[in-house]
């Protein structure tokens, strides 16, 4: 797992004024709303005896610990311990990591790391959030996988044709061949289009608006953006897209919660969302399916262990950028995490870790 990224805390409408635990690169955090409606991310861990934050309650603009009383702000600033007196000087130790935070797309986003602001990945981009002419679905599914796996399975271009029987004809056609791609890469992701030979849409309304009822081209496109954000374009014909954003973040190494943006220029209607969900789902599952029997579990250190081929390269230049982010220190030493996790608290670095020192609990670990 991989700090210095934004990932994707919970919907919008689930951070309220009540405090809120969510457990994201294997470390707890909670959440909560101020009294201006801004949505606030602490580390979970009172710097007093270890209290669970979450647990506590929201009085004025801060957090109060539930174990002995102790408000921490917004920005992680100690402002009251009840013990030494209303009117006693905080220590200027007393403070916990904050993390920033944006609400887009009905979604919270947190970035959990301590880099600049101006050396962040941004956010995926959703331009047809608020296009004319665009219907938006939002839906969460959990499933017991690695997410970069997961991303690594969503920039494959081969393996529609055998997961996915809607997308393409199971390997029954013995001259099947991976259609080639057109592979573009930037400073934080890779992508490419091609356009595969595909059955018509499933479902007989989605046919319908489509107009197409027969075996034929489909153009494609998909890639990833940062660690853990994927964009998926499918065209079944110049006039009707379906574009779908797919933001995964880590509970651990082995959980992952995704959180699914899909927009359509076609069936607008409200009525036929469900119909968009239970597709989205049961592709989901699909893929979920074939990422739970891997072996290794999780995205492999070095590749000399798989045997790549062409369409492999999307996922070639994704490790290679793991590598990157890992020479850069982004990368949680989970192993030494997990040796300690019973005697031993942590806490991701915010970006106050770069300005000010003294801070109780200690840095995670990175390799």
């Amino acid at each position: 797992m991989y700090i210095n990224f934004w990932y994707v805390a919970d919907e919008s409408k689930n951070i309220t004024d009540q405090p809120l635990k969510k457990k994201m690169l294997g470390q707890n955090f909670v959440l909560f709303r101020d009294s201006k409606g801004k949505v606030k991310c602490l580390s979970d861990v009172c710097i007093h005896r270890g209290g669970s934050l979450a647990g506590g309650k929201v009085v004025g603009d801060c957090i109060q610990c539930p174990y002995h009383g102790w408000h921490f702000d917004g920005e992680g600033s100690c402002k009251r311990i009840p013990s030494i007196g209303k009117e006693a000087k905080i220590p200027k130790r007393a403070k916990i990591d904050a993390y920033p935070t944006e609400e887009k797309y009905g979604l919270v986003f947190c970035f959990l790391g301590d880099i600049p602001k101006k050396e962040r990945c941004p956010i995926l981009e959703i331009k047809e959030f608020e296009m004319e002419g665009w219907t938006i679905t939002n839906q969460k599914l959990a499933f017991d996988i690695d997410y970069k796996r997961s991303i690594e399975n969503g920039i494959d271009g081969a393996h529609n044709e055998f997961v996915h029987p809607t997308h393409g004809f199971s390997g029954e056609d013995d001259d099947y061949k991976s259609p080639p791609i057109d592979m573009k890469s930037t400073k934080w992701g890779t992508g490419f289009t091609n356009k595969m030979y595909a059955p018509p849409l499933k479902e007989k309304s989605m046919r319908d608006a489509a107009g197409e009822n027969q075996n034929t081209f489909v153009e494609a496109g998909t890639g990833h953006h940062g660690i853990s954000m994927l964009w998926t374009y499918i065209h079944p014909t110049p006039a009707v897209h379906i574009h779908q954003y797919m933001f995964e973040t880590p509970i651990d190494e082995t959980h992952t919660n995704l959180y699914l943006i899909t927009a359509r220029n076609f069936l607008t209607d409200e009525k036929n969302d469900a119909t968009m969900i239970d597709r989205n789902q049961v592709v989901a599952f699909q893929d979920r399916d074939v990422l739970m029997g891997l072996h290794p579990i999780i995205t492999p250190d070095e590749t000399k262990n798989e045997f790549f081929v062409t369409m492999d390269k999307p996922i070639k230049r994704y490790r290679e950028l793991l590598d990157k982010w890992e020479k850069k220190g982004w990368r949680i030493n989970s192993e030494l995490v997990n040796r300690n996790t019973l005697s031993h608290a942590y806490a991701i670095p915010s970006p106050e870790r770069r300005k000010n020192k003294g801070w109780v609990i200690d840095s995670i670990p990175l390799i």
